[in-house]
């Protein structure tokens, strides 16, 4: 049997993102063997939007297919049944109620398979990036919000209602600022970048790290702040989940250190149940194509009839 190719495409507010893997019968990992990045002109609204994916899509099966199916990342929830759209608080345009998946299917006219971007992003890094050895790993996007994604023993843990992982959409400040999710006090209202910038009174998130770097005792205690609410809401995913490797990515990790360190601290200080130098606080492997890479590999697994 021959290799088989797998498309990913991963909608971002400035950038839609594509990534082919291949991947063989023998059990060996995928590659990626194109990536490139589209604008996505968010503001020209959803259905433009979906016919910029289709053509997208058609054009990287034409140059580089075989594809045997396409896996669709999106920044929000949706109707796993259906494929509509149900929130993207970070994306501008009337996209509640949306069908997305099926008519990008259809236009493609490949089988397409929808996943939220933060959950594509944990799956490649849970399958071929740095938590590709966890018992269980835990997945965090840091960027215009925070998503993220949990990976029990090789597998993508959906739940119930295939939410399961909206690592930033946890109470950590019940009087805190109103989230776009709609409730008060969420992780993400309090630590996204955005939240660190106002803080700092810098104008964005890479200006505070810069700062930072260079002692500005104000920059300093901005990043510190989302510090101390993301270590409650990891201690939380610990107590609860008993995982071993978080794994976190996104624009801001190009701070490094500046990033882990004041983390990793925290976490120590909050963490009382097991050990915390057993806990790994790592920066993602796979770069800015993490979440295509995942979204091609969720679409591999639906058209194997896998759980994810």
């Amino acid at each position: 049997m021959s290799d088989h190719r797998y498309l990913g495409l991963d909608l971002g507010g400035t950038y839609i993102k594509v990534g082919v893997i291949e991947a063989g019968p023998d059990g060996r990992p995928a590659s990626l063997v194109h990536s490139e990045r589209v604008l996505t002109a968010a503001e020209t609204g959803p259905d433009q939007v979906r016919d910029r994916l289709i053509d997208i899509g058609r054009g990287v099966a034409d140059l580089h297919g075989p594809i045997s199916s396409v896996g669709l990342g999106v920044p929000g929830l949706f109707d796993p049944d259906t494929g509509v759209i149900e929130l993207f608080p970070n994306l501008p345009g009337p996209w509640r109620g949306f069908s997305l998946r099926d008519p990008v299917g259809e236009g493609i006219g490949i089988k397409t398979s929808m996943i939220n971007d933060a959950r594509a992003f944990t799956l490649a890094e849970g399958t071929i990036g740095a938590g590709r050895d966890a018992a269980v790993m835990l997945g965090i996007t840091l960027g215009t919000g925070i998503g993220g994604g949990v990976m029990i023993d090789g597998r993508l843990h959906l739940g119930a209602f295939g939410t399961a992982g909206e690592f930033g959409h946890q109470t950590v400040k019940p009087d805190g600022p109103v989230c776009g999710c709609g409730n008060r006090g969420c992780l993400e209202a309090v630590a996204r970048g955005g939240a660190i910038s106002d803080e700092a009174g810098l104008p964005n998130v890479e200006a505070v790290y810069a700062a930072a770097a260079q002692g500005d005792a104000r920059a300093v205690e901005a990043i510190e702040r989302a510090s101390f609410y993301m270590a409650i809401a990891i201690a939380n995913a610990v107590a609860l989940l008993g995982l071993d490797v978080v794994v976190l990515g996104g624009g801001i990790m190009s701070a490094g250190d500046l990033v882990l360190d004041p983390l990793r601290q925290a976490v120590s200080n909050r963490v009382t149940l097991v050990p915390t130098e057993e806990i790994r606080i790592v920066r993602a492997e796979l770069g800015a194509m993490a979440g295509a890479i995942g979204a091609a590999l969720a679409g591999k697994v639906q058209l194997e009839n896998r759980a994810l």
